[in-house]
């Protein structure tokens, strides 16, 4: 009789019902701080009302679920079907509030929306344009995308004028002192709970020198709101901006997709799951646009605990989404999880990016650095991307759209990667000159 091979992959691994909770509050805690702090930006950039501002995170909270369900699952071609995370995006959110302060909220919604129907439409050509993108870029933009990310959980430590106190640097160092060490002396079993125990030591020594404190409140429900800006305004050139990142952040799609593969050992068919991979985020984007959110995108957030924890199910966070949709819901959750001290989740967050650094190092290893183009490739995307998230004022004086696309740091790594990529191949491909006369 012929064996039959029935090893279940482990991103297609049901895990036990507590593991995988406690690896799915894991991923929650790690991610949920970045929807709270795009709606806070939001609603206190537009100085929206109380009530508009808790709709605005039950939309945010929902959609993240939403999205990270989709993707997670991977089914009726919407997701990856890879264990992923959807978060508003970063640039998306810095969009969303400068077409909103420029014209109106409405028609910042109406962006979104476009963005979304755009993303939709672009599918099939995207999926052939962003999977051909050469290994080395694809690893400067895996590197680009953990540096800001590290940065993002170190802005969560630094206070309001960037200058962290003692405190602040101390908390941050003991939970990440405490995740390595769980890490390291736990036994195997338990090491999966080293970031979540890193983040309850963190918290604890927070609380035992008087900085955490539980958010009042007595609400216990709520719920987002359709349209709450009113009719969205579709307002083609007011919308270009975030156009243009939809275009980019599909690059992005491709990188995250990608790595988070490399991640977790999975074999794809890269072009349908990068495909697949954008369905989801525009579709959900469409479904955010008319709560009042912000452009969806696929993250990389979770990727380092992946790494950290050994769980690679997709169930894992598909359950994650479960649990942030209910979150949406459910007043008192926002509250607790907003009131975990910033030093403490930046400290939670930058081990866990950091180790999406350190796989786009890994990923260079897969071509041949001593060749010279191959080289300045790798040079030119990092430069490019870089420069941008180290040096956030150095494109202040240029013009609002250009500065926007040129600050965007993943959309200059893959764009520079690729001409100089196309710059060397066409210079490699010339026969070599022998002296004969050039034909007229």
């Amino acid at each position: 009789m012929t064996r039959v091979d029935t090893e279940v992959h482990p991103v297609d691994e049901v895990p036990r019902p507590a593991r995988a909770l406690v690896a799915a509050v894991q991923h929650l805690v790690v991610m949920i701080a970045t929807p709270i702090t795009s709606v806070l930006l939001i609603s206190h950039s537009l100085h929206l009302d109380d009530g508009t501002a808790r709709a605005l995170l039950s939309a945010t909270l929902l959609c993240s679920g939403i999205g990270t369900i989709l993707q997670s699952g991977g089914r009726f071609g919407l997701g990856a079907g890879l264990p992923f995370v959807m978060l508003p995006g970063g640039a998306a959110v810095v969009l969303f509030i400068q077409i909103a302060q420029q014209s109106n909220p409405a028609t910042a919604s109406g962006a979104v929306i476009l963005t979304a129907v755009a993303g939709i439409l672009l599918v099939p050509v995207a999926r052939r344009l962003v999977t051909r993108l050469p290994a080395v870029v694809i690893a400067s933009m895996v590197v680009v995308i953990g540096v800001n990310l590290v940065k993002v959980a170190g802005n969560l430590i630094t206070a309001p004028d960037g200058h962290p106190a003692i405190s602040a640097v101390l908390l941050a160092v003991i939970t990440i002192a405490a995740t390595v060490l769980a890490h390291r002396f736990l036994p195997p079993g338990w090491r999966r709970l080293s970031v979540l125990l890193g983040l309850l030591l963190g918290t604890a020594v927070a609380a035992a020198i008087g900085q955490f404190h539980l958010q009042s409140g007595s609400g216990l429900i709520q719920t987002p709101q359709l349209f709450p800006f009113g009719t969205p305004t579709f307002d083609l050139l007011a919308a270009v901006p975030l156009l243009v990142f939809g275009i980019g952040s599909m690059a992005e799609a491709a990188g995250q997709t990608t790595l988070n593969a490399e991640v977790v050992g999975k074999k794809i068919d890269t072009a349908a799951t990068v495909g697949r991979t954008i369905r989801g985020d525009a579709v959900t984007s469409l479904l955010s646009g008319a709560l009042g959110g912000a452009t969806m995108v696929t993250s990389g957030e979770n990727i380092g605990l992946i790494q950290l924890t050994g769980v690679r199910s997709r169930y894992v966070t598909a359950l994650t989404g479960v649990l942030l949709a209910i979150a949406a819901f459910f007043a008192p959750i926002g509250r607790l999880v907003n009131s975990l001290p910033g030093p403490v989740i930046g400290g939670t967050a930058a081990i866990a990016f950091a180790m999406i650094v350190a796989s786009g190092i890994g990923m260079f290893e897969r071509v041949d650095m001593r060749n010279d183009g191959v080289l300045i490739t790798a040079t030119a995307a990092l430069t490019a991307g870089l420069l941008p998230i180290l040096t956030p004022g150095l494109y202040q004086s240029f013009p609002a759209d250009l500065r926007l696309l040129l600050g965007s740091g993943v959309t200059m790594s893959a764009v520079v990667g690729v001409v100089v990529h196309l710059l060397f191949a066409r210079i490699s491909a010339r026969p070599p000159y022998d002296g004969s006369p050039t034909e007229r």
